[in-house]
């Protein structure tokens, strides 16, 4: 809320009068200020709320008494609802303004579940009493709370804990239904989260992430307070983990030795690790083992599509999997008695929604069908794998969405955030609307620096190399060049956190081949982010882009920042940006705003002041996609279909 009222009071008096006063178009939408944003037509109004309006369904667990629990939205935020049968009616558990980010069964009674307020990630840790119909935090308010890890007789859940200025967590322990049980059983260094306790309690699975290319695991003696590091001195990315019912064997992910990341078994006494899943050109994305130990089920990462597999825990043999649609999955998790797997499936061209596998019957079933808003849903489009050569002879892909209708279409080049993260095809509103109703083609590059293609690949865009990303996308604009059904004269660059960055590097470089550019809570200097960031991620950002307190490495963040080259930037340019966003402040989107502007660009500005990393309330998601309507209309000169 500061950076609502005092960055925009900054803003305006950095402003010549006459700006400030007679050019800034002002008007305010119920939280969202916005700047040079016209007024929506209510037939563009009208369709978009059928796209906003499409919805999925996420699988968070099994229900105690029966069926599965789910994350929907019906209102204007996801909440948590119970479905007893397959594609049965949803019944709402939670109703709260705010989303409610995860939830899972506690053994005995009750849901644990996670919220923050205003998109602050101050996550705090919630239990809902069903019997009584009632909802209290077990954990401290103003404090940020992740990886909630239930024990086995589900008497105690850990968690790790911290503030936004700080870079340490702590890892606590509660009985969620008793509150004043809360207390700190480990003062951690870095990012050390809980993954998994052992079946008799005495034992924490803990991770610490150092980047994302290296991490650590470490088991705690709860009752001691004796930690044990399984792995010391190995440079190895490590995901997941879960004991063995006996304790004495880890099922970990990780790359050791290989360029993906594989499935593995470590013993616990004699430290050898054995693979279970194959060396391949694909890397395992996430596991489940079951309760019993016998059995695991895992994905893999393929091309940005997932592939469901399951094997005997001990010899690695396949198991019988079953055929699914092309989609990713996410969420696997065994039932209690080992015989079912729940997960989400999400395509293309369906919404996520939550499916079940019953492994000695070998029969899948569909728990739920999300509506996409009363549109057909055989109009949707699916992407194709394209591919082009960069500046270096490197291959990079990505996916497009073309229209069904003639060509040359304008195009929109959306570009994933992360750095560390992956476009993957799974459905999009957003883009089946600007395909289907403005019939822009929508290219989703997956640039060097991308997750799902390799360590080495990963590391391609690290520190120095930071904007070889960027000349990926001037290689884009090439191919784009050379394609009779895509027209370059009208092609805008889009993405938001690190993609928004992206963006704002494409129209320093390449302003003169764009119509423009849609930033959304992107980094426009990396020096400013990094010293403004909040302190539980500065030291993880600083091993990605750099460290901004080393002056050689200061002055190379400074030269790259988009906002030293803004001078660059003069075609129309689309700002959006959530006042409580904890990771990119909005100080980042003000500043960028001053400069163009103080040049005398133009640029359009949408500011939530209720939002933080991105829009995650329904109406505030309807006005940004409006208002992208409008820019896309016009800088590509397209209009709605009738």
């Amino acid at each position: 809320m500061r950076y609502a009222f005092v960055g925009l009071a900054a803003l305006l008096a950095a402003m010549s009068p006459a700006l400030a006063q007679d050019a800034i178009q002002r008007t305010t939408r119920g939280a969202l200020t916005l700047e040079q944003v016209p007024e929506t037509p209510a037939p563009v109004r009208a369709r978009l709320q059928q796209y906003v309006n499409a919805r999925a369904a996420s699988f968070q667990d099994w229900a105690p008494g029966g069926g599965v629990l789910i994350a929907t939205r019906f209102g204007d935020t996801a909440q948590i609802h119970h479905v007893a049968q397959p594609l049965g009616a949803r019944m709402q558990l939670t109703f709260f303004e705010e989303p409610v980010a995860g939830a899972e069964a506690l053994p005995g009674g009750g849901i644990v579940f996670t919220r923050d307020v205003g998109g602050n990630e101050n996550f705090g840790g919630y239990l809902l009493d069903e019997a009584r119909g009632r909802t209290h935090e077990f954990t401290e308010q103003g404090t940020r709370n992740l990886s909630f890890t239930i024990s086995d007789d589900g008497a105690r859940v850990a968690w790790a804990r911290t503030y936004a200025d700080r870079g340490d967590y702590d890892i606590f322990l509660a009985d969620p239904r008793e509150p004043a049980s809360r207390r700190r059983i480990l003062q951690g260094t870095g990012a050390i989260a809980p993954i998994d306790w052992s079946a008799d309690g005495r034992l924490l699975l803990l991770g610490q992430t150092i980047s994302i290319a290296k991490s650590r695991r470490f088991i705690l003696d709860v009752a001691t307070g004796a930690l044990q590091e399984l792995t010391p001195d190995l440079d190895v990315a490590y995901a997941g983990g879960e004991f063995s019912p006996d304790g004495r064997a880890l099922y970990l992910l990780s790359d050791e030795g290989s360029d993906h990341v594989r499935l593995v078994r470590l013993d616990r006494e004699t430290g050898a690790r054995t693979p279970l899943s194959p060396e391949t050109a694909w890397s395992v994305e996430s596991f489940d083992l079951s309760p019993d130990g016998r059995k695991i089920a895992y994905v893999v990462n393929e091309a940005g599509n997932s592939t469901l597999r399951l094997i005997d825990a001990r010899t690695g043999r396949a198991l019988p999997a079953p055929a699914l649609p092309a989609g990713v999955i996410s969420g696997v998790t065994f039932c209690d008695e080992s015989a079912r797997i729940g997960f989400t499936l999400n395509g293309a061209t369906s919404p996520g929604d939550v499916y079940t596998y019953e492994l000695r019957a070998r029969r899948l079933t569909r728990w739920t069908q999300s509506e996409v808003g009363g549109l057909n849903p055989e109009t949707f489009v699916a992407p194709r794998l394209i591919e082009w050569t960069s500046f270096d002879g490197l291959r990079i892909t990505g996916f497009l969405y073309a229209p069904r209708t003639p060509g040359p279409h304008p195009v929109v080049i959306s570009i994933h955030g992360g750095p560390e993260a992956q476009f993957r095809p799974t459905f999009s509103s957003t883009i089946q609307y600007l395909v289907n109703e403005l019939g822009i083609a929508v290219i989703a590059p997956n640039v060097r620096g991308s997750d799902g293609y390799g360590k080495a690949f990963l590391a391609l865009d690290n520190a120095e190399r930071r904007e070889d990303s960027v000349r990926d996308i001037g290689a884009l604009l090439d191919w784009i060049a050379e394609q009779d059904d895509l027209d370059a004269a009208r092609t805008v660059v889009y993405g938001g956190s690190y993609g928004g960055y992206m963006v704002l590097a494409s129209m320093t470089h390449y302003n003169d081949r764009l119509a423009g550019a849609v930033n959304i809570v992107g980094i426009s200097n990396f020096v400013t982010f990094l010293e403004n960031t909040s302190g539980y991620r500065r030291d993880l950002r600083r091993v990605e882009y750099g460290d901004e307190r080393d002056p050689a490495m200061r002055e190379t963040l400074l030269r790259i920042s988009p906002l030293t080259n803004a001078a660059r930037i003069t075609k129309p340019l689309f700002v959006i940006h959530g006042a409580n966003d904890p990771r990119v402040p909005v100080s980042e989107a003000e500043q960028l705003l001053r400069t163009v502007r103080a040049n005398g660009g133009d640029a359009w500005y949408m500011l939530a002041a209720n939002e933080g990393h991105g829009f995650r309330r329904r109406e505030n998601q309807q006005a940004q996609r409006e208002a992208e309507t409008l820019f896309f209309q016009r800088v590509l000169g397209v209009a709605p279909r009738d």
